[in-house]
């Protein structure tokens, strides 16, 4: 079953490999990528040198909800892929809703 966000709740899609962490803002509505993070992202490659791993997850999940503030959405709908909530996926979800943002 294929996870889609809606109008008022866009989609947050979760991509993991084995060295980085990439999450995207999805609105599935007018198929557009609103806004995006990684450990890749300038932001936190200056702040943290290592690859991904449940600290890095947890910064990922915090930048994400500032710029989800930033575009004024507070609800979205959480698409992990097939990815296990466990770990990194866990971190980054606690992640994004300790900053105020519901799913």
């Amino acid at each position: 079953m294929k996870i889609k966000g809606t109008i008022d709740r866009p989609r947050l899609y979760v991509f993991k490999s084995n060295k980085h962490i990439y999450v995207q803002i999805i609105d599935d509505y007018n198929k557009k990528v609103l806004t995006s993070s990684s450990t890749i992202s300038k932001e936190i490659k200056d702040f943290n040198k290592v690859f991904a791993n449940c600290k890095t997850a947890k910064i990922v999940g915090q930048n994400i909800a500032n710029k989800l503030r930033k575009l004024n959405i507070e609800k979205i709908v959480f698409d992990r892929g097939h990815n296990i909530y466990h770990g990194q996926i866990k971190e980054l979800a606690n992640a994004t809703r300790n900053e105020g943002i519901n799913f």
